[in-house]
């Protein structure tokens, strides 16, 4: 059933260049653990142990808050349409927001959406694929507007309130480093 592989082959790629949606978790040592559905064309393979994905704005900031104190992160792909399988990628990440130096290089491999707050770098040390016979059959309409129109009305100036009032800090009180401090930041 399940295969494990060192790196992301070409059927890898095929697969998650074909998904609308994907999955990410994260866990702090302690709390709880987070689990997100993501969207929008943000995700790039870089190669074949690297990923990269674009988070925007949003009601939490789990994943930043947790790598902060546990780099480990899992992304998981599953197949909706004719072919059966789960696929999903075991490994550590770090977290890249616009104030960072490498913002720049690593944005300009993603789609410029608004409400862009951190980018995640993954380092993939396991991929693993398994059946996805009990994953319904699924129908992408297309995506929704709404975060983007939300983000867009916002503008910058909202979007650092925002951040600042709401993205500060996890479900569970840890700092996801959005609002610099003055304390180099992870």
């Amino acid at each position: 059933m399940a295969k494990q592989f060192d790196a992301f082959d070409e059927t890898h790629r095929k697969l998650v260049a074909a998904q609308q949606v994907f999955f990410v978790a994260t866990a702090a040592p302690e709390g709880r653990v987070n689990l997100s559905p993501k969207g929008m064309d943000s995700l790039r393979i870089l190669g074949p142990n690297r990923l990269i994905w674009l988070n925007v704005t949003g009601s939490g900031n789990e994943t930043a808050g947790h790598l902060k104190q546990s780099n480990r992160m899992t992304v998981m792909w599953c197949s909706f349409t004719t072919r059966p399988v789960i696929l999903r990628a075991y490994g550590t990440a770090r977290t890249v927001h616009p104030r960072d130096e490498d913002w720049g290089t690593l944005a300009a491999q993603l789609p410029d959406l608004p409400g862009a707050r951190q980018i995640y770098d993954m380092s993939v040390d396991t991929v693993q694929s398994s059946c996805g016979y009990a994953v319904p059959f699924m129908e992408y309409q297309e995506d929704r507007p709404v975060l983007r129109d939300w983000a867009t009305g916002k503008g910058p100036e909202g979007l650092a309130e925002y951040w600042d009032t709401r993205n500060r800090n996890t479900i569970d009180g840890f700092d996801t480093g959005i609002v610099e401090t003055g304390i180099a930041d992870e």
